[in-house]
């Protein structure tokens, strides 16, 4: 028997898997939707697995499919990088690096230049996401979220620490003073709809978990909180080592140290086949160094 299954059939397999769903996988690669049902089904027959559950029109990945869907990401994933380094062997090395929004807007690209002189023959494309990886659109080398998390068919580590305290514009604390947690309930709470429960996490550690404030300003992103508290618009639940630069300048001020939440470290995250790709080491490598001198 062929030990090897419809390669075509398996691009659209990973294709209809990684969108979780065939009329999204037709429109990515620009076939019929019963182009798709139709080698999936040859595939599932080759296999002699049913890799979708099918329920009123809708797919769903089995159990198997999900197992399957790693190695053959991983199976992909070899023969592009090997095909890419034969066709372009004198081109430099493109790095595709997903990274969190506010990580990537406060510590990674103030810190990159580092990266390009150390690495002038690497060339790196940054993409900001706060989805989960297993449903990211596009293929990445390096993808960087917190951690830990569930990430099958990929290596990851923690590289940097995080943690919370109040910040402010000195500016502030002219209207009113911040010696204690209950004296903000004189002062407007900034908040982001990705860290939803942050404010309350802090102020219950700090012994006021009852406290309102004199008003409350909502962001859909941590970054335009971090701008706001910049602004002197309130007072932010700003993290660190991520605020760090706005503080040394002093945007920011931290009136209430005592205090300090820590929260979910950020790892890297790398396809397990391209582990050894020198240039996804040495990526990885740098922001261990960046991280270690941030604190």
């Amino acid at each position: 028997m062929n030990p090897y299954p419809p390669l075509n059939g398996l691009r659209i397999f990973e294709a209809a898997a990684r969108l979780e769903s065939f009329s999204a996988a037709a429109n990515e690669l620009h076939v019929t939707h019963g182009a798709v049902s139709k080698q999936i089904k040859q595939l599932e027959e080759w296999l002699g697995v049913q890799l979708f559950e099918r329920s009123g029109g809708r797919v769903k990945l089995s159990d198997t499919g999900w197992r399957y869907l790693v190695q053959v990401q991983d199976g992909l994933d070899l023969i592009a990088n090997a095909t890419s380094q034969l066709l372009q062997p004198d081109r430099q090395r493109r790095l595709s690096i997903n990274s969190t929004p506010t990580l990537a807007m406060h510590w990674l690209l103030p810190r990159l230049s580092d990266f390009r002189a150390r690495h002038p023959d690497i060339d790196l494309h940054i993409v900001t996401s706060d989805r989960d990886i297993s449903r990211l659109d596009a293929p990445f080398d390096i993808a960087i979220r917190r951690g830990p998390g569930d990430w099958p068919g990929h290596l990851a580590k923690p590289f940097l620490e995080e943690w919370e305290l109040p910040l402010c514009h000195p500016s502030l604390l002219e209207q009113a003073p911040l010696n204690c947690a209950a004296d903000l309930a004189r002062h407007t709470l900034l908040y982001a709809d990705t860290r939803p429960t942050a404010w309350q996490r802090w102020l219950t550690l700090a012994g006021a978990p009852e406290l309102k404030p004199a008003s409350r300003l909502h962001f859909d992103r941590f970054s335009l909180a971090l701008q706001a508290a910049i602004d002197g618009l309130g007072v932010v639940l700003g993290p660190l080592p991520m605020a760090q630069r706005a503080v040394d300048a002093g945007q920011l001020i931290a009136p209430l140290s005592g205090t300090i939440v820590p929260v979910r470290d950020y790892c890297w995250i790398a396809p397990r086949a391209a582990i050894d790709d020198l240039a996804i080491n040495a990526f990885c490598h740098w922001l261990e160094q960046q991280a270690s001198s941030s604190y």
